[in-house]
């Protein structure tokens, strides 16, 4: 890049919990967007592997395990070596609410990318289907908000899904309003009930995080290991969590193995079968039509809920809302032989880094559908090759969360007393200013495409045919 601004001054210590594929992206952005005390930043992880990155660079390394029985005494003298500090927890197997409340208490700023929970909890087979839902986590953090409100910020689920785009959806309503010849007034950043009162009035019934990724690597996937553009237990976690999104007021039906949610917003409902065995119909730019797996995110369910509008207890206006993601073709491969194998997750695991990709990009953006016009792509177009001369260490599935992140920094330290916040309580405008430069191509696309576009017809389909929308003609039955 020709320019790295700084943004702002961080004054205490910074304190990055996990070092895997996105630790590695944020490394560089942090060090390019920020005044610090380098003396005083530290990484934790149990993996030492890219402990020469960090020695290149100057940063202290711990090297262990954050457990739900000492992160308290591993964190505390971390994060209060004098100034206001930053956590910022890029890990697995750790519980974004613990660390999340001792931040508060110490008065440090932090930021996530998700709700995690400490391990064993996606995989307890003794729990209920809906509690081990994103909604579910998501409620906790959500109980704590409202016990606990103000105070020092703290960041949920500030990556590029969740995160980035929920600022994405905001921007395509204004665009919408625009190219339709709405003479509508911009709500404010933090006027929900207005962005609500927009979304239903421009007519959307509801929204597809619709991604591809078409990054490929020079060498063929091997038998027997799960290759991915990020994290495998990240996604392997999210994916065999039950399928699940929000629910929108226009949805006539619900499939047999179908709940609504009972926790939380009840702003969803989710199927009992894994996400990343389920498949959807979506639109992205470049290959148009596809097929997606509906795999559970917080933004399925965060979007959904800022966006109801309710009247008295009654709910009278809210988007259905889900990830409908396609990730790299070596990511699909993996999958198919994992739910092969009754789902065991193959012996070894592989994340491909920006020197092994020959080409190809992640298009993720919103897919915004039901209104005037059909339907409404927006988001970022970015490659690997963009990517490599935007930052190091990352591919381009990589730096749309790693840029996120710093956004979601900047955002904090420019507003240190906001309390607990999701992306979507945030202003907009001021992230994606912080992020835009690392996001290549970022445009928007309308297309006539619906679900019930070019089908076959060869055989009989359980379909409703008097609205294109429905989640009936969505899902891949």
């Amino acid at each position: 890049m020709t320019a790295s601004p700084t943004h702002a001054r961080i004054d205490g210590p910074i304190v990055m919990i996990g070092f895997g594929s996105i630790g590695r992206g944020t490394l560089p952005l942090i060090e390019r967007h920020f005044e610090f005390d380098r003396s005083r930043f530290v990484v934790i992880d149990p993996d030492d592997r890219d402990r020469p990155i960090l020695d290149r660079h100057g940063v202290r390394f711990i090297h262990e395990a954050v457990t739900r029985d000492r992160y308290r005494e591993q964190l505390t003298p971390l994060l209060t070596s004098g100034g206001r500090g930053f956590c910022v927890n890029l890990s697995v197997d750790t519980s974004s609410l613990d660390i999340m409340r001792l931040c508060r208490e110490l008065g440090v700023l932090y930021i996530d990318t998700v709700v995690e929970p400490w391990p064993g909890f996606y995989f307890d087979r003794s729990a209920h289907p809906e509690a081990r839902t994103n909604n579910a986590l998501r409620a906790t953090v959500r109980a704590e908000k409202a016990a606990n409100p103000g105070g020092t910020t703290a960041v949920s689920c500030c990556g590029a899904n969740p995160g980035m785009v929920s600022w994405f959806v905001k921007q395509a309503l204004v665009n919408l309003a625009a190219d339709t010849g709405r003479q509508v007034a911009t709500p404010a950043a933090d006027d929900q009930a207005g962005w609500a009162r927009l979304m239903r009035d421009l007519g959307v019934k509801g929204v597809h995080i619709a991604e591809r990724d078409t990054q490929r690597s020079r060498h063929p996937k091997p038998p027997n290991v799960f290759v991915n553009t990020w994290s495998v237990e990240g996604f392997l976690s999210e994916g065999m969590q039950p399928a699940e999104m929000g629910w929108g007021t226009h949805e006539k039906w619900l499939p047999d193995n179908g709940r609504l949610q009972t926790i939380g917003s009840r702003a969803g409902a989710y199927l009992l079968q894994p996400g990343a065995n389920t498949r959807v119909r979506t639109w992205c730019p470049t290959p148009g039509p596809q097929y997606g797996f509906l795999v559970t995110h917080n933004e399925s369910i965060s979007i959904a809920d800022s966006f109801t509008i309710r009247e008295g207890d009654s709910v009278v206006y809210r988007p259905t809302c889900h990830y409908a993601y396609h990730p790299a073709d070596d990511a699909v491969l993996s999958l198919h032989e994992l739910f092969g194998r009754s789902g065991v997750r193959q012996d070894k695991i592989h994340i491909l880094d920006e020197t092994e990709i020959v080409d190809g990009i992640d298009e993720l953006g919103v897919l915004l559908y039901g209104h005037e016009k059909n339907a409404y792509w927006y988001g970022s177009r970015l490659s690997i090759e963009e990517t490599r001369d935007l930052a190091p260490y990352q591919n381009a599935t990589g730096l749309q969360v790693s840029s996120a992140v710093l956004a979601g920094m900047v955002w904090a330290l420019e507003n240190p007393e906001a309390g607990i916040v999701e992306a979507d309580e945030m202003d907009f405008r001021r992230c994606l200013e912080i992020q835009r430069p690392y996001l290549g191509p970022v445009t928007g696309h309308y297309t006539d495409w619906t679900p019930l576009s070019d089908r076959p017809g060869l055989y009989p389909e359980p379909i409703d045919t008097a609205d294109p929308w429905q989640f009936r003609n969505v899902l891949v039955h």
